[in-house]
């Protein structure tokens, strides 16, 4: 079952001789629990084309649908409305509340969205990324590694339509990254969750079922691992 579709999607800056396809003309879909990894040089448009999966940033042509939905037909606060049931997005720098604690940074999409979370798929989140013991922690108490997987918790609590990753092992030492990697394919795997992982690193793309390959605004290849 298709969860994302792409169609012609293109974001140009820049005006005459100045013009810049960041993203230029790219089309393809994802499957409903598929684990798809971006990669690009830096520069290739691989965070432009997440910002435009995400909502985050309108296209100049072309349309996004995530669940059958035309995102950019929406109005800017429908797709706000939009973009926090449907999309969850890790950053590479965690983008934690510092006044909020654990449990209040990962509940923050629902309680934006006054919208209750079964306490035993929140219980299941917390054990399975290894939360419980610091719950009450506030993100300065937190090694780097920690933050990212309350960043997890918070994209996936609330079961979105797609998960985005933005370089999530970015800041990250080796065995941390490891780390990162195990637990989003573990909740693709275990909760069946579509994520989109954008990295410039290719033995952590390899992790994914596919790997998408862009360059100059291009998608240059599209693989599935075996």
């Amino acid at each position: 079952m298709e969860i994302l579709r792409v169609e012609n999607l293109t974001k140009t800056y820049g005006k005459g001789e100045n013009k810049i396809n960041a993203v230029d003309h790219m089309s393809f879909s994802v499957e409903k629990g598929e684990f798809v990894a971006i990669v690009g040089a830096s520069g290739s448009g691989k965070s432009t084309l997440l910002h435009l999966l995400g909502g985050v940033d309108r296209p100049t042509s072309g349309k996004v649908f995530i669940d059958g939905e035309d995102i950019y037909k929406l109005n800017d606060d429908n797709l706000a409305i939009f973009r926090r049931r449907q999309v969850g997005i890790i950053y590479q720098f965690y983008n934690l509340i510092p006044i909020l604690n654990v449990m209040e940074n990962i509940m923050l999409p629902c309680d934006l969205d006054n919208k209750p979370v079964a306490k035993e798929r929140l219980d299941e989140i917390l054990d399975d990324l290894n939360l419980k013991n610091r719950k009450n922690h506030l993100p300065n108490e937190l090694s780097g590694g920690q933050q990212q997987r309350v960043s997890i918790a918070r994209a996936i609590v609330n079961n979105p339509a797609i998960v985005l990753a933005d370089e999530p092992t970015g800041n990250l030492d080796s065995k941390a990254s490891e780390e990162i990697v195990t637990l989003l394919k573990m909740s693709n795997q275990k909760f069946k969750q579509t994520i989109i992982m954008i990295t410039h690193d290719l033995e952590i793309a390899k992790n994914a079922d596919r790997i998408i390959t862009i360059d100059d605004g291009k998608i240059i290849k599209d693989e599935k691992i075996s």
